[in-house]
């Protein structure tokens, strides 16, 4: 399916025209997405920016998918994709991966002007578990190894700032695989907390499923919320063609204001919403290398307790 606004339209036509130095060789651009909710509401609501970003860089757009973060990672570290929208830990997974071979150049910016959100463990309002202290000994899932919210910044604020390890405090200690999967196995009962994410209390994966009538509203509550994390990057390859990076770069940034709608629903735009995304800032490796130093914490962590 490919669609894109009269707005959108109208505003390519007042755009200048990009470079196209590097479209001999690059006549299809990849873009990955990760695996935080399932694969049709992922494609649904990414094709408003990819049908845009065809019409306004003039080659084919694809969407890249994957049944886990890592599937992207290894994605853009091999060449098989140009482009991926990556958390922070994920960004730092593929910088790793890549040895710095790959570059960020945007992250989501909000209406007051911040760029961040945070990581939190929900539980079942009715479990009796209001806190970590009452999770000791339970079932806890995390979400993805390599996402931020869903496992680098609650495993290590655990250890840091909590005063325990997780696999050690909790029963059992799992991965659900992705963000919705997580709150899924609370609500069920397979898991007794897990870690996901939002962006503030109106606004987050919970939220969200209940906005999509896939869970019942107020069966999940947050029992724990991290410091703020910066929103993760638009990540390109660095053996890229720098004026490839620079437009695509420029364009997604053009993306608001050429289609408003197809950026709401981009970002998950809601009306309860007190501080939605609207547009994107710009960013440098600089900006995440506290997250490469926190995932190598984690590793170095893990590997001198086992």
């Amino acid at each position: 399916m490919r669609f894109i606004t009269a707005t959108a339209l109208a505003a390519l036509l007042t755009t200048p025209a990009l470079a196209d130095g590097w479209k001999d060789d690059y006549q299809v651009l990849k873009f990955g997405i990760l695996s935080g909710e399932n694969e049709k509401d992922r494609l649904m609501r990414n094709e408003p920016l990819r049908a845009y970003l065809e019409e306004a860089l003039g080659v084919e757009v694809e969407i890249f998918t994957a049944g886990n973060y890592d599937g992207v990672i290894q994605a853009i570290a091999a060449n098989q994709i140009e482009i991926a929208r990556l958390g922070s830990s994920s960004y730092a997974a593929a910088y790793t991966a890549t040895d710095g071979g790959v570059v960020p150049t945007l992250t989501t910016l909000k209406k007051d002007g911040t760029t961040g959100y945070y990581s939190i463990v929900v539980s079942r309002c009715d479990s009796g578990i209001t806190s970590l202290a009452d999770a000791k000994g339970k079932v806890h899932a995390f979400a993805d190894p390599d996402s931020t919210s869903g496992y680098a910044v609650p495993y290590f604020n655990m250890v840091t700032k909590e005063g325990f390890k997780p696999e050690d405090y909790f029963g059992t200690v799992t991965f659900g695989g992705s963000h919705e999967a997580d709150v899924t196995g609370v609500v069920n009962g397979t898991f007794d907390t897990a870690a996901t994410y939002q962006n503030n209390d109106a606004d987050g994966v919970y939220q969200r499923m209940e906005d999509k009538g896939m869970i019942e509203e107020g069966v999940v509550c947050k029992i724990w919320e991290s410091p703020e994390i910066t929103s993760g990057p638009w990540t390109f390859r660095k053996n890229l063609p720098e004026a490839l990076i620079e437009d695509v770069t420029v364009a997604i940034e053009g993306f608001p204001a050429a289609d408003p709608e197809g950026f709401k629903l981009y970002s998950s735009f809601t009306e309860e919403d007190p501080n939605p995304d609207t547009g994107f800032k710009r960013v440098d490796t600089e900006r995440y290398q506290w997250i490469v130093d926190m995932r190598a914490w984690i590793k170095a962590h893990r590997r001198s307790s086992s």
